[in-house]
């Protein structure tokens, strides 16, 4: 039996929830919307130490470890109150309703042990953060008592001891979190005879604020007759989709022989130092019949794109039909991707998140919204999320966002907008993305889109927003900088230009970013990535002007 319907109130909007199945589902959804109500504005105020804990700094690497763990670009940051807050009472709810339901946890084997000097290296590795993965674990759908096929892991790799109590606790929910956005479909399963493999990724938001990226790889296994999918789901600090899509194919051929054949690959793996960008490992496995293999891994040189793949987000949309995502995404609305397959919306929004570089998105980002939490297109605050076609309908009924269908034989791209994103870009910037986008084609490869793709939208953050560093003065030589906003804006000779500069310079990533820069040592200026391509791009100019 369902629950009256509520109807939530924001400030900002009004809607009604949709009926729950129960009362523990009625107090988290209601715990939740609360926590959506906070005013981000204020975060803008807070000092040094926290803003370096919100995100990653501008430097040479994608990822600096804090005391908040990695910060990878274009996801949700730690530390950002909603997003964080919804995580926690995520976990804590899923456990709670697990629980409930099943009686008793899941049973995991126990893992390999390590002999003495194995596990000694592992420390030091793990000291220093260079594990390939934290977890390795196996969801499958397993019929409950009420008749329903809920998912539940049934391996975990490895399973990690001498942890304290709460250590133990926090451990379990997130786990249990995982069959969520492993299954987001919720309980709607049955044992079936054919099924396609699929591979996407998503991010989790721990108690204590650090993220971790998940990668998982679905799939039938072999056998006869009808049975039930498997989700080969791998935890790791790092985000690198291409390369953990590479280890799935190599999971995926063990499985086929025996489930037995994973885990000693999964072992050289975890023990194996993860590469800097533009380097290699190579990884012994044996297979029976094949002999020893190695499997050669390797990182791309530009690091801060290689949790994207272009191919799907440029197959789905025109270059036009990007651009109009992209002039959304850029002054911080809500959007929500439509598609029937998980990978797609995984890959397409962690595309679109990285156009934004050298700023980040710094709202709530889900690429997959498990079935349980659709509620959350509810939230007043920016968002960037997935949702499967089959709950579209649930995400229509919501005013003032952008909605993009990227679905295969689609009657229109666009099911809501707001109307204006066709006129938010500066038109002659935007020709010009235009203009170097029509360098790639439909049979451009990964590497192609990785230098055209980024070549076309970065030049438009130079011309809009490069020239922050002159507007940032310092009473000495190690003070804190301060940004001269007005003038900033004053100094942009084209007048379409400086009405959308204007606009951009009152969200939360332009504001973040130009804190970091107020706080960089002065010894720092113009080291940063985002620099160095200033500085290229302004000697190409001067090259190119020179020849005319």
């Amino acid at each position: 039996m369902t629950s009256p319907r509520k109807t939530w109130m924001f400030s900002s909007m009004r809607s009604k929830s949709r009926p729950s199945g129960s009362e523990e589902e009625n107090y988290f959804r209601r715990r939740l919307f609360s926590s959506f109500r906070s005013d981000r504005r204020e975060q803008r105020s807070q000092g040094l130490e926290d803003d370096i804990d919100k995100r990653r700094t501008l430097s040479d690497g994608d990822q600096v470890e804090t005391n908040k763990g990695v910060f990878l670009p274009g996801e949700e940051q730690p530390d950002m109150g909603a997003m964080k807050r919804f995580s926690t009472l995520f976990s804590s709810f899923r456990g709670k309703i697990s629980k409930d339901r099943t009686g008793k946890e899941p049973e995991l084997p126990a893992s390999t042990e390590l002999s003495p000097v194995e596990e000694k290296a592992k420390e030091q590795r793990y000291a220093s953060g260079q594990f390939f993965f934290e977890y390795l674990v196996v969801v499958r759908p397993k019929k409950t008592k009420d008749g329903i096929y809920e998912p539940q892991i049934i391996y975990q790799f490895p399973k990690k001891d001498g942890m304290v109590r709460f250590q133990k606790e926090e451990e379990e929910k997130t786990l249990k979190a995982l069959t969520l956005f492993c299954f987001p479909e919720g309980v709607n399963w049955a044992p079936l005879t054919e099924y396609p493999s699929e591979t996407f990724s998503f991010v989790l938001t721990d108690v204590d604020g650090t993220r971790k990226n998940g990668y998982c790889r679905r799939l039938l296994p072999d056998g006869k007759g009808a049975r039930l999918p498997e989700a080969y789901c791998i935890i790791s600090n790092l985000a690198c989709f291409g390369l953990f899509s590479k280890i799935f194919d190599e999971v995926e051929k063990r499985r086929k022989i025996s489930m037995a054949m994973i885990y000693p690959f999964m072992q050289s793996l975890r023990e194996s130092p993860f590469p800097a960008p533009g380097n290699t490992v190579n990884i012994k496995s044996f297979i029976p019949e094949r002999g020893t293999e190695i499997i050669s891994l390797t990182r791309p040189t530009d690091s801060w794109l290689e949790h994207v793949d272009f191919r799907t987000l440029f197959k789905c949309l025109s270059d036009e039909e990007v651009l109009q995502v992209f002039a959304a995404i850029v002054l911080e609305r809500r959007i929500v991707f439509i598609a029937e397959e998980l990978g797609t919306l995984s890959q397409v929004i962690h595309a679109v998140a990285v156009l934004l570089y050298p700023f980040i998105w710094q709202h709530t980002l889900i690429s997959i919204v498990p079935e349980i939490l659709i509620d959350v297109v509810m939230a007043p605050t920016p968002y960037l999320l997935g949702v499967q076609k089959k709950l579209a309908d649930q995400v229509t009924d919501q005013t003032e966002l952008l909605v993009v269908d990227l679905s295969e034989g689609r009657k229109e791209t666009f099911i809501k907008c707001m109307g204006d994103e066709d006129t938010i870009l500066p038109h002659k910037l935007k020709d010009e993305i235009k203009q170097a986008l029509s360098a790639k084609n439909e049979n451009s490869s990964l590497e192609d889109l990785n230098q055209v793709v980024p070549e076309a939208f970065l030049p438009f953050f130079i011309k809009t927003a490069g020239h922050f560093a002159k507007y940032i003065v310092r009473n000495g030589k190690d003070q804190r900088g301060e940004f001269q906003r007005t003038n900033f804006c004053k100094s942009i000779e084209s007048k379409s230009t400086r009405r959308f500069v204007k606009k951009f310079v009152q969200t939360q990533m332009f504001d973040l970013f130009i804190q970091e820069m107020e706080q960089r040592p002065a010894s720092q200026d113009g080291t940063g990535l985002f620099d160095r391509k200033i500085a290229e791009y302004h000697k190409k100019m001067r090259e190119k002007a020179k020849k005319h």
